[in-house]
């Protein structure tokens, strides 16, 4: 279901960077299906609570995938498997079962169907997960049909709890326990870090169901989002219930025209970009908060985990803010009150826990953007505050970034990564801070997010890494190393978000901007260094499979070469995004890849959060509707816009000439229509006028810190 607390689905393996979602189609084997899974992350965590539907002699070790039936995994072929939103079906090959799952947001529903004399039993695995290790579970058969229980692990998230009730279409002829001692046939409880129930059946009439309801919370919880949300057993009409659900969330965009495969790309991004953040709160407003501790929410407010901020802040959550703004501001209460139960502003939280994960303090642009767009049921007061506290903090570098204006080797790794996205973040907490009259507040950090310049090194051209001596040598733009997050150097030295005018100015000027963004992609894709699996969908050294690129094919626009943009962006779309199982050229990040096409099917992008408007790159369909949760619908038209008439030749917005290459938030929540009259050759005087192109430029400027030639231990020892 759309932001769903279950992610009911199959598990292939329980470990790899492969397998950080639980499934990959290399795979031949399925281990059973778990309840929780990730959406395309590059760490591993959760499949918990794992139901394994078999028959024959009991196995409660998962075997190897070479030999399952050393265990209780099963060979499964992928013609016999049917995917399609809030449902999934495959048949389980060594044991005959054909195995179909849909769910509710809390409640996961399986239906099993057995081969007639087959001796059928399902085994509920509590060790399984995946990448974590179970440190404590707990299993009770509570009625003749019915198993309660726990998990908790520990693995990416420190500390996760998951509890469950689950319900049985048919009653138990028996059961048994095994923990740490040996399975135990008739016991009703067992406790431990290694607990798995196992239940049989006898010759079954139909089809076999079951329903498992989960909760952060405890089994009471889990028990009323079962009542709340699944009381009954109609598995067909749950189906149908998530399809229409999806279908309901899925025509917020409405695109009449273009050929089956264009759509199914759009509309499985557009599901993609719905699938995190999760619900993690019970039907009766209680969760479990970033101390671990029984909260509840307040009226009219959810609470939700899985926040890969320094992915989805870039795309994934300015589309929430134009799609679905009320769960945006949502989102936004959601992240302060982590703050205040945890400490800080999120930066990875998952099932709780922060992480630590990825780099900035990537809470900030998601507040920042929301509320530059009108995005204000929340104490923006308390917001900011909030900001400036993750902002302020010593660690990861921070304490050398505000000292010296761009963090040294010598302190941090991923140094110059996160010079330049701290630099970006301070500009949020000073655009913030400025609509809020703090001026004083506004002008330290607009001073701050000029940090960025630090790390630039004119006579390289590039962002480098520096020392506290001087800059780091040897340099290769082209190294993947410990200077940068899972980039090189070609791929961050164009991230500036906030100030693109003033990289262009450092980087010598338009002219010289341009040729330096070709150069992007048309260099030798080949990279040295370490081996960094994250870099993928290259263009040159564009890196279309990880983010840090995202925006740079935008950039052209700015500089007054929009025709390039339009260019590149219909070639990453036609080239990076297929109908296929491979059809994403690297990590799905919990929607980020898939947003960053949303965005740009539609003709436009948020190259800066937190600016309130959008860049146009060059629509890929020849309509589109947006249904507004206002109530309002804007569209766009670009009638005979292909892969050669890719070209915006001249602009209207209602009706109007529009000479700008960006469009205003608020224009769009307007309603009315944009109109793109495009064709096969560029439109060069387009961007010819600086009043048209995107404002990128500060209320303040610095004085870039000197690099001083000298031993690296210059100016730390006392004089």
């Amino acid at each position: 279901m759309p932001f769903g607390m279950v992610q009911l689905s199959p598990d292939t393996r329980d470990g790899g960077w492969e397998n950080c979602s639980g499934y990959h189609s290399s795979n031949s084997t399925i281990l059973g299906f778990s309840h929780t899974h990730l959406s395309g992350t590059g760490a591993i965590d959760y499949g918990d609570i794992l139901i394994v539907p078999a028959t024959g002699e009991l196995q409660l070790n998962p075997g190897e995938e070479d030999s399952p039936e050393s265990g209780y995994r099963s060979r499964f072929r992928h013609k016999t498997e049917v995917a399609e939103p809030g449902y999934y079906a495959v048949t389980l090959d060594d044991h005959g079962i054909r195995s179909e799952l849909t769910a509710t947001s809390r409640v996961g529903f399986h239906r099993y169907t057995f081969p007639k004399g087959s001796s059928p039993h399902v085994i509920i695995d509590l060790v399984h997960g995946l990448g974590d290790r179970a440190t404590e579970t707990n299993l009770n058969i509570v009625g003749p049909n019915k198993v309660t229980g726990m998990r908790r692990s520990t693995g990416w998230a420190k500390d996760q709890y998951i509890y469950f009730t689950a319900e049985f279409s048919q009653p138990f002829s028996s059961f048994g326990i095994s923990d740490s001692s040996g399975f135990i046939e008739g016991i009703e409880s067992g406790s431990g870090a290694k607990v798995k129930g196992a239940l049989f059946f006898d010759e079954l009439k139909g089809p076999l169901l079951i329903k498992v309801a989960l909760s952060a919370v405890d089994v009471p919880g889990a028990e009323k989002n079962m009542n709340a949300e699944l009381p009954g057993w109609g598995f067909d009409e749950v189906r149908d219930q998530a399809l229409e659900t999806w279908e309901q969330e899925l025509s917020v965009i409405d695109i009449p025209k273009g050929t089956a495969v264009e759509k199914t790309i759009f509309y499985t991004a557009l599901y993609h970009s719905f699938i995190a953040p999760n619900v993690f709160y019970d039907v009766d407003g209680r969760y479990r908060g970033a101390d671990l501790e029984i909260h509840r929410t307040e009226e009219g407010s959810g609470m939700y985990t899985v926040f890969s901020l320094w992915d989805t802040f870039r795309a994934a959550h300015p589309l929430y803010t134009l799609l679905k703004p009320g769960f945006a501001e949502d989102l936004v209460r959601t992240l302060l009150t982590k703050q205040k139960e945890g400490g800080l502003l999120p930066v990875w939280e998952l099932a709780g826990n922060e992480t630590g994960t990825m780099i900035g303090y990537h809470s900030i642009p998601v507040i920042a953007d929301a509320y530059v767009k009108g995005l204000r049921n929340f104490d923006v007061h308390s917001a900011l505050d909030a900001m400036i506290l993750s902002a302020e903090q010593d660690h990861l570098g921070l304490s050398s970034y505000k000292q010296e204006g761009y963090i040294a080797l010598e302190q941090e790794n991923e140094s110059v990564s996160k010079t330049l996205e701290y630099a970006y973040d301070d500009w949020c907490i000073a655009v913030m801070a400025d609509s809020l009259g703090k001026q004083d507040v506004a002008n330290h950090f607009y001073r701050r997010s000029l940090n960025y310049q630090n790390a630039y090194d004119p006579k390289t051209g590039f962002m480098r890494g520096k020392k506290y001596g001087g800059w780091d040598s040897p340099f290769d733009p082209f190294e993947v190393n410990a200077t940068f997050t899972e980039a090189n150097s070609w791929q961050y030295s164009f991230f500036a978000p906030h100030d693109t005018e003033g990289l262009i100015r450092l980087m010598g000027g338009n002219n010289l901007f341009i040729a330096k963004l070709d150069s992007l992609f048309s260099v030798s894709p080949n990279l040295t260094g370490r081996h960094q699996p994250d870099i993928t969908g290259l263009i040159g050294q564009y890196a279309h499979g990880n983010e840090p690129s995202h925006q740079f094919a935008y950039l052209y626009t700015y500089a007054g070469e929009p025709w390039k943009t339009q260019e590149k962006i219909r070639q990453i779309m036609d080239n990076l995004y297929t109908s296929t199982r491979d059809g994403l050229c690297g990590n799905e990040d919990c929607g980020q890849m898939s947003s960053w096409y949303v965005f740009s099917a539609l003709g436009f992008y948020p190259v800066t959060p937190g600016k309130g408007y959008y860049v146009f790159g060059a629509p890929h369909f020849e309509s589109a509707e947006i249904h507004l949760e206002n109530g309002e619908t804007f569209s766009v038209r670009a009638p005979k816009v292909s892969s050669k008439n890719k070209y915006i030749q001249s602009v209207k917005l209602n009706g109007k000439p529009y000479t700008k290459l960006f469009i205003r938030h608020q224009d769009i929540m307007n309603g009315g229509e944009l109109f793109f009259r495009m064709g096969a050759r560029p439109n060069k005087k387009g961007g010819a006028n600086s009043v048209d192109l995107p404002e990128s430029n500060l209320p303040i400027r610095a004085v870039i810190n000197p690099v001083v030639e000298a031993p690296a231990k210059a100016f730390l020892e006392p004089m």
